[in-house]
């Protein structure tokens, strides 16, 4: 099996929930809303809204507010990139795979402003091998031909196989598998009471990267 290791981006690489709390948190205080607001924000986003256009009009409806879906999605998607980051040790281990000869990607649904915002202020653009974004490329995860896009720029057959890392049984694990690809779910506790099929269960992506290490 060839050495191709591709990565989810949101809560993988980089913690969203962490960064989606900070921006509650300022978006109740710009709007002036009370610290149950906050709690309503977060339990929407965890209740499985990730589609902003969706979230954002339960949010206008919620609190009356006079800004237009597009506009309150649209400063989210410029305000996000500051609010995520990602931990020097997971630099550290992504730098370690590319250096024992894995080729390193990134996978990641969304608008192409916002991830490739993550992206590029986090450092990610330069540690890994190729990165693909579901909003330039107009394919989304599990569709399989985001990963043969990615692999192709990685210089590798998909057919080859490899490894895709990530927290959503859907996306990253149905469609890494669909790909013909050994998959790695991270388990953050939100998919409670639901079957897979993941050839390995961690609760953190430096846990994943130990198991591709130990890959000879």
């Amino acid at each position: 099996m060839q050495r191709l290791a591709l990565f989810d981006l949101d809560n993988t690489l980089v913690n969203l929930d962490e960064g989606f709390q900070v921006w509650a948190g300022e978006f109740a205080e710009e709007h002036d809303l009370d610290h149950e607001a906050v709690d309503w924000l977060i339990a929407l986003d965890r209740a499985g809204y990730p589609h902003r256009e969706v979230f954002f009009t339960k949010v206008r409806d919620r609190f009356t507010l006079p800004e237009p879906v597009d506009e309150l999605w649209n400063r989210y998607r410029q305000r996000m990139p500051y609010l995520v980051h990602c931990r020097p040790e997971v630099m550290d281990g992504l730098s370690r795979l590319r250096a024992s000869g894995w080729k390193v990607a990134i996978v990641t649904n969304g608008t192409a402003d916002n991830q490739l915002g993550k992206i590029q202020r986090t450092g990610l653009v330069e540690a890994v091998d190729a990165y693909v974004l579901s909003g330039l490329e107009g394919i989304r995860k599990p569709d399989i031909g985001l990963f043969e896009v990615v692999a192709r720029r990685c210089g590798m057959p998909l057919e080859g196989g490899g490894w895709m890392v990530g927290d959503n049984l859907v996306a990253d694990i149905g469609g890494g598998q669909a790909a013909g690809l050994r998959t790695i779910w991270i388990d953050r506790g939100t998919w409670a009471g639901h079957d897979h099929s993941a050839d390995h269960v961690v609760t953190d992506v430096l846990q994943a990267m130990e198991i591709l290490h130990s890959e000879r």
